[in-house]
């Protein structure tokens, strides 16, 4: 029998009236950095997780979940065999690795604002950037991802948003609106696309998604949700692809397995066709609630979630 009394316990809430728990084995790590509040800890179930500002990131076990199904949708959508990808956020470098997996790349640019974050996953969560820091195809600039946008003039065949979620005094927050995403398609090439994570999709706490995935619609000719189930999370996660060209809904299983063949170099351990279908297909709630969601993300004022 385990005994919980044992362990300390971190406490997640999910909304204003719910959340989880995780049994914490040992901390590793907590800092204040100048942007935000970072723990690494070693939770009974999950293994070593990444927490910032008190929101899990990912965790050692089901990371392999949460990084595949944001990577690879719009990796396998991009018109081509992509040969460039921006990834704008992901600390603890596994959405890089899996970028990497595709030896068409040839230049993986990573643009993170905290560099003590990524520096403390670069040391603690090798498990999860798996030596992707020092492929020689990597390039980590630490510096505003908008900003960044904003000056260089490099184009890429996929870029992934992978940030932590528009608290108002978070790093985040500037990076949720129709002048951020067009910014974005801005820098994709004529049949590139762009992943991001896109909140909750758990029944009654749909705003985020469907928010992003209207304000999305004005930026992109392509807009397609999928969700997946993090376990860590203990709430099904919302993702979108949007896309220039390709619409990942209309990949048959066949034509994502045989892209996966051609493109990846290993085995995926989550996606497939059959989940890239599963993922795509959306129970009516959600696409009810995409379908009535009005435009609440402005040009002059970004999405915020209290």
């Amino acid at each position: 029998m385990i005994n919980s009394q044992s362990y300390k316990w971190f406490f997640e809430t999910t909304t204003p009236f719910e959340g989880h728990m995780h049994a914490i084995a040992r901390t590793l790590v907590e800092a204040q950095t100048k942007f935000q509040h970072v723990e690494i800890f070693q939770t009974a179930a999950y293994g070593k997780t990444l927490v910032l500002d008190g929101r899990i990131q990912s965790s050692q076990v089901d990371e392999f979940i949460y990084h595949e199904a944001l990577v690879h949708p719009g990796m396998l959508t991009a018109e081509a065999a992509p040969r460039s990808a921006l990834v704008i956020g992901g600390g603890e470098g596994a959405t890089l690795r899996e970028i990497l997996r595709y030896p068409s790349v040839t230049r993986a640019v990573m643009v993170d604002i905290d560099q003590e974050v990524v520096e403390l996953c670069k040391s603690h969560l090798p498990e999860m950037h798996r030596g992707a820091f020092d492929d020689p195809r990597t390039e980590v600039r630490h510096e505003d991802a908008r900003a960044y946008l904003e000056q260089t003039k490099d184009r890429f065949d996929m870029i992934t948003v992978d940030l932590v979620e528009p608290l108002e005094d978070g790093p985040a927050r500037m990076l949720f609106t129709k002048e951020f995403y067009t910014l974005v398609r801005d820098r994709l090439t004529a049949g590139g696309t762009m992943t991001m994570q896109a909140g909750m999709t758990k029944l009654g706490e749909l705003a985020f998604h469907s928010a992003i995935h209207r304000t999305l619609r004005e930026v992109f000719p392509v807009v397609a949700a999928y969700q997946s189930f993090v376990s860590c999370f203990g709430t099904p996660w919302g993702f979108i692809v949007a896309s220039k060209k390709v619409d990942p809904v209309r990949l048959t299983v066949a034509a994502v397995d045989k892209l996966i063949a051609e493109r990846i170099k290993g085995a995926l351990e989550y996606w497939d066709g059959v989940t890239h279908q599963h993922a795509f297909s959306l129970p009516k709630y959600i696409r009810t609630a995409i379908a009535k969601q009005t435009r609440i993300v402005t040009d002059a004022k970004p999405l915020i979630l209290s």
